[in-house]
């Protein structure tokens, strides 16, 4: 009887114990946790940054676009005013943000595309992974383009699996779907829309009442602009009317919509939105009161118009899911982190698109709303995308969780207390492309570019060109200044790459790259 009795008492405190943590990790206090990243969104591309106390904070002018849902979050959440992508290109991205690590440990070093071995790790632990296994509901809305694209499906587009018939064919040349098991990272609910093309959307899901009961992996087209499409299966998921969720969970949710990146034509652009706001009767000509960059090339920007159109139709979509929420009451203990993948070039430099080290390029929005659990100002501070894992999870009060291999910083306490002495805030950050490296800090950008191009993979060996910007006293990046005109800014700069390129384990790092140049940290 005594040895039944003890044997009882473990018993009751194993049970007692691992209820208590199952209550723990799905605490319904726990916040929400909601990352919305539209594609190619540039930092400036937000009607608030024109108003004050903002418009202080611009370097150079900001967009004349209206998008009262940013405005919203921003006005009453903390705007990060320096958010940057360290490799501004969608896949590297991506991967970095997922992972919180850099390209040489996440596996992704330019777009996933056919006929390349860009690809996330499987073994790599993601936003997803380490919320699902903190007790959230996990869910992931749009494009995904971090897998490496193969020929597994049949001609109508459903995935086989196999290269063998009836497999064999490519669903896109680009992005492509992520089948069920490890290469989706522990997302629960997946909802998933692939192609450049905003009203033809390609879409897989796990959900078949959201693809006219189709399975997971079989292709359903709804021919309905991506946005509007995907806002519509996020409130459905929300409300929970066909127990998509376990409501007694909170929701860590991915949303990552597709424009305003290119095509940027009529056919693939929300022409109600460029009627309303961006036509001849409000911008007579294609001038500088429409692209107000100094440095903008206007016969290059000639798709201003419709790229501002779909930056205001995203923002009303993502209206949509905040107000939905808003009338749930989950509004207030959600963090909403608002960001994007890069920026756009919009003629600046003579550039369209993204892959560039120019400000244009590499600017993104980054704005964290949660009213619950933060004051809403601005914050000055440098955020990367490797920030992006470590902040959300230090937020949600889950730090001791966050993997020794994330090599981003918890800025959580920063954006707490901007007076913080926790952590140290960034003095600089590593920026990337696949022919250059270099570093920003909060004045200088320091650029040094091989003699190729980004997505050139042969082994070079000389520089093309080296160069500093001051963003201070040139916000549109006009001078490309010589490391010799100013050797003292110079050398400090490229200290601080040195470093950096050691703490991402990269490349030029192994194997001390341009050693004569650049002075790395003894091992």
């Amino acid at each position: 009887m005594k040895y039944l009795f003890q044997l009882f008492v473990l018993l009751f405190f194993a049970v007692t114990s691992s209820a208590q943590i199952k209550k723990k990790s799905v605490n319904k206090e726990q916040p929400n946790i909601l990352i919305i990243f539209p594609d190619q969104l540039r930092r400036y591309s937000a009607g608030f940054w024109s108003e004050a106390p903002y418009r202080q904070y611009v370097i150079g002018k900001p967009d004349p676009v209206v998008t009262p849902t940013i405005d919203k979050l921003a006005k009453n959440g903390v705007v990060v005013t320096k958010g940057i992508s360290n490799f501004p290109l969608c896949s590297p991205y991506r991967g970095m943000m997922l992972s919180g690590m850099y390209p040489e440990q996440n596996g992704i070093w330019n777009n996933c595309k056919k006929d390349r071995d860009e690809s996330l790790k499987d073994e790599v632990q993601t936003i997803t992974d380490l919320f699902f296994k903190a007790g959230y509901n996990t869910s992931y809305f749009g494009k995904c383009h971090w897998l490496k694209n193969e020929p597994l499906f049949d001609e109508k587009g459903n995935y086989m699996g196999t290269d063998k018939a009836p497999g064999g064919n490519y669903v896109n040349d680009y992005d492509t779907y992520i089948p069920t098991g490890v290469k989706r990272h522990h997302i629960e609910y997946f909802y998933q829309a692939l192609k450049d093309e905003h009203f033809n959307p390609h879409i897989y899901s796990s959900d078949p009442a959201t693809i006219e009961g189709k399975k997971d992996g079989e292709l359903h087209l709804p021919k309905i602009y991506s946005p509007k499409n995907e806002a519509a299966k996020i409130v459905d998921y929300l409300k929970n009317n066909r127990n998509q969720r376990d409501t007694s969970k909170p929701f860590c949710m991915v949303w990552a919509m597709n424009p305003p990146h290119n095509p940027w034509d009529e056919a693939n652009t929300d022409m109600d939105m460029l009627h309303t706001y961006y036509d001849k009767d409000k911008f007579p000509k294609l001038d500088s009161s429409l692209v107000v960059r100094k440095n903008a090339d206007l016969k290059v920007a000639n798709y201003a118009r419709h790229y501002f159109a779909n930056v205001t139709s995203s923002d009303a979509y993502m209206g949509v899911v905040i107000d939905e929420l808003e009338k749930m009451g989950a509004l207030e203990n959600t963090i909403v982190i608002f960001s994007s993948d890069h920026g756009e070039m919009l003629g600046s430099h003579g550039h369209e698109g993204k892959n560039y080290i120019e400000m244009e390029s590499m600017a993104i929005p980054f704005v964290v709303h949660w009213p619950k659990g933060l004051k809403a100002g601005i914050n000055d501070i440098m955020i990367g995308a490797p920030d992006v894992l470590p902040t959300a999870m230090g937020l949600a009060g889950l730090e001791k969780q966050i993997p020794a291999a994330v090599q981003g910083t918890n800025l959580a306490d920063v954006l707490k207390n901007p007076k913080t002495t926790k952590v140290q805030k960034p003095k600089a950050l590593l920026l990337m492309l696949g022919n250059s490296r270099g570093v920003l800090t909060d004045r200088y950008t320091l650029c040094i570019e091989e003699n190729k191009t980004p997505w050139d993979k042969k082994e070079v060996k000389d520089i093309a060109r080296t160069f500093i910007y001051d963003n201070i006293k040139d916000p549109y990046q006009l001078k490309r200044i010589p490391l010799n005109e100013q050797p003292e800014v110079a050398k400090d700069l490229l200290v601080q790459l040195g470093q950096k390129l050691k703490m991402a384990n990269d490349p030029w790092y192994k194997t001390k790259k341009y050693s004569d140049l650049i002075p790395y940290p003894k091992n």
